[in-house]
C-alpha cells in the first residue's frame, strides 16, 4: 500500500506549481496582517485633557489655570482625568482674583472631567478612544477591545480547525477570508463602543494569524482618520476572493474523505503546471479499496498527558508560547508609546521582523533547536530590563532596545512552530502544536493587559515582559534536543526531557534518549 507522498513523488518538491500556491496562499493572507494590528491605530489614545465649556464665564488667565498640572516623565504636563471645580475657580474669576497670585491652585478642590475631553489631532484626527470618549474610568475598554478580539481567533481557530477537516480546507479559507472581510466592513459603521467589539470579536473569529509588516505601508498613505483607515484596510479582503479560482482543495484533504476523482484532477493539474507527464493512473483499484476501509488508529487530546514525558513536554510548550505571545504581542501593541513618531515606531516595530525571520531560518538549518531558541529569548529578554535604566534624554537609545527586544522575540516565535513540531511524535503532532497555539492566542489576551500597566509605570511592562522571557529561556535549555533526529512516530518514541528520571515498563517501547536514532522517519514533500 504506497502513502500519497509515494504516490505523488513524480511532480518534485519545489516545482512552479507549488511556488504558485505558495504565493497565492500568501497574497491571501495579507489582510490578515492588515486586522491583527490596526488596533495599535484605531485605539490610538492621543494626549487629551478635560474640556472647559466655552460658556464658563473664566478669564483667560483662569481658563489657562483650569486643569491640574501633575508630573509626567520629569516634566509637568495638565492632568489628563481632572480639573479643578468649575463653580470655585468661576467664582475667583468673577471675583477678579489671579490664579497663582491670590489663591492658592493646590489647595483648590477638583472634580471629574465632567464636560468631557479635549483630544490632540497631531497624530491621529479621530479614533474609537476619541469617538467614545474611552479614558481615564474607561481606560479600560481600550485594552479590552484587543484582548476581546484575541479572544475571537483563539475561539476561531477551534471552529476552523473543526470546519477544515469536515468541508475542506480551500472552503474554510474563503469563508473565514469572507467573514474577516464583511464583519470589518460593517466595523467602520459602528455607532458604539459595544458594536464595534462584538464586531472585532468576529473579525479575530475569521482571523488566523497576524503579521504587521505590509500595515504601515497604508497607514502612512491613508489619513488619520480611523473610519477611513478601516475602509481601506479592508478592500483587500474583497479582493483577495478572486483567489478561490486558482487555490485548489488540499488532495491529502479529498483522498481522506474518498473523493479520489478531485484529487487526481488537482494532482494532474499540478503535473501539467510542473511540465510532467504524470501516470495515467494513480491509485490503483485496490489501493483505493484499501483507502476507503482503512480506519486509522483515534488519539484524542488527553495524549497529551498519557506519559511523564509528553505531559512534561505539554507543559513546557504551553508556558513557552504563552510567554513568547505576551512578549512579541506585547511590544507590537506598546509601540505607539515609544518616544518619538507613532508610524515610525509601528514601521521599525514591523521591519526588524524581517532580519528575525532571516536569523531564524538560518539558525534552524544550522543550530541546535534549544540553544538557539534560548539565546533569542535571552537576547529579548535581557535587553528589555535594561530599557529602565536609559536616561529620560536618551529616549531613542530605549528605543532601539525595545526593538532589538522585538527582534529576539520575534526570531524565537518564528522558530517554536518548528521546534514543537518536531517534539511531539505523528499521532499526536496536530493536537499538540494545536494546545500550544491555543496556549499562545492566551498568551495575545493578556498582552494588552501588560502594556495597560504602564499607565502606572512606564517601566513595568517591559520588566514584566523581560523577565518572564528570560525565565522561559532557562526553561528551554530543559526541552529534548530535535536538531538532526529523526521525527517520533508513536510517543513512546519521543524524545525525553532533561533532568528527569523514567521507568522502563517492559509493556512499552522505551522512549528514545536524547540524539538516539529512530528506526522510522516521517517523510513528506512540498506539496
Amino acid at each position: 500500500m504506497r502513502d500519497y507522498d509515494e504516490v505523488t513523488a513524480f511532480l518534485g518538491e519545489w516545482g512552479p506549481f507549488q511556488r504558485l500556491i505558495f504565493f497565492l496562499l500568501s497574497a491571501s493572507i495579507i489582510p490578515n496582517g492588515f486586522n491583527g494590528m490596526s488596533v495599535v491605530f484605531l485605539a490610538g489614545t492621543p494626549e487629551h485633557r478635560c474640556r472647559v465649556p466655552d460658556t464658563a464665564n473664566l478669564s483667560s488667565a483662569w481658563r489657562n489655570h483650569s486643569v491640574p498640572l501633575r508630573l509626567q516623565d520629569g516634566h509637568e504636563v495638565p492632568h489628563s482625568c481632572r480639573r479643578y471645580r468649575l463653580e470655585a475657580i468661576s467664582n475667583f474669576s468673577a471675583l477678579g482674583l489671579e490664579p497663582g497670585r491670590d489663591v492658592d491652585l493646590e489647595q483648590l478642590e477638583q472634580e471629574s472631567c465632567l464636560d468631557g475631553w479635549e483630544f490632540s489631532q497631531d497624530v491621529y484626527l479621530s479614533t474609537i478612544v476619541t469617538e467614545w470618549n474611552l479614558v481615564c474610568e474607561d481606560d479600560w475598554k481600550a485594552p479590552l477591545t484587543t484582548s476581546l478580539f484575541f479572544g475571537g481567533v483563539l475561539v476561531g481557530s477551534f471552529i476552523s480547525g473543526q470546519l477544515s477537516d469536515r468541508f475542506g480546507r480551500k472552503n474554510v479559507l474563503f469563508v473565514t477570508m469572507g467573514m474577516q472581510t464583511g464583519f470589518s466592513f460593517l466595523q467602520v459603521f459602528s455607532k458604539n463602543f459595544e458594536m464595534f467589539t462584538v464586531l472585532f470579536i468576529l473579525v479575530g473569529m475569521g482571523q488566523i494569524s497576524n503579521y504587521v509588516a505590509a500595515f504601515v505601508l497604508g497607514t502612512e498613505i491613508l489619513g488619520k482618520d480611523w473610519r477611513k483607515l478601516l475602509l481601506a484596510l479592508t478592500v483587500p479582503g474583497v479582493l483577495c476572493a478572486a483567489l478561490w479560482w486558482f487555490i485548489p482543495e488540499s488532495p491529502r484533504w479529498l483522498i481522506s474523505q474518498g473523493r479520489f476523482k478531485e484529487a487526481e484532477v488537482i494532482i494532474h493539474r499540478a503535473a501539467k503546471i510542473n511540465g510532467i507527464v504524470a501516470p495515467s493512473t494513480l491509485f490503483e483499484p485496490s489501493e483505493l479499496q484499501d483507502l476507503s476501509s482503512q480506519k486509522q488508529q483515534s488519539h484524542s487530546i488527553l495524549d497529551l498527558l498519557r506519559s511523564r514525558n509528553i505531559r512534561m513536554v505539554t507543559i513546557m510548550s504551553i508556558i513557552l508560547w504563552m510567554t513568547i505571545s505576551v512578549g512579541y504581542f506585547g511590544l507590537s501593541l506598546d509601540t505607539p508609546n515609544l518616544h518619538g513618531d507613532v508610524y515610525v515606531n509601528c514601521f521599525l516595530s514591523a521591519v526588524v521582523e524581517v532580519p528575525a525571520y532571516i536569523l531564524a531560518w538560518l539558525l534552524l538549518q544550522h543550530l541546535p533547536r534549544r540553544y538557539s531558541m534560548a539565546t533569542a529569548l535571552f537576547l529579548g529578554g535581557s535587553v528589555l530590563l535594561f530599557v529602565q535604566l536609559v536616561p529620560p534624554d536618551l529616549y531613542y537609545l530605549a528605543t532601539v532596545l525595545v526593538m532589538v527586544g522585538k527582534f529576539g522575540v520575534t526570531a524565537a516565535f518564528s522558530m517554536v512552530y518548528v521546534y514543537t513540531a518536531e517534539l511531539y511524535p505523528t499521532v499526536v503532532r496536530n493536537m499538540g502544536v494545536g494546545v500550544s497555539s491555543t496556549a499562545s492566542r492566551l498568551g495575545s489576551i493578556l498582552a494588552p493587559y501588560f502594556i495597560y500597566l504602564g499607565a502606572y509605570d512606564r517601566f513595568l511592562p517591559y520588566i514584566l515582559m523581560g523577565s518572564l522571557t528570560i525565565l522561559t529561556a532557562i526553561l528551554t535549555l530543559f526541552l529534548p534536543e530535535s536538531f538532526g533526529t529523526p521525527l517520533p512516530d508513536t510517543i513512546d518514541q519521543m524524545l525525553r526531557v532533561k533532568g528527569i528520571k523514567y521507568r522502563q515498563t517492559p509493556n512499552h517501547t522505551r522512549e528514545l534518549k536524547d540524539g538516539e536514532e529512530n528506526p522510522t522517519v516521517l517523510k513528506s514533500t512540498a506539496f
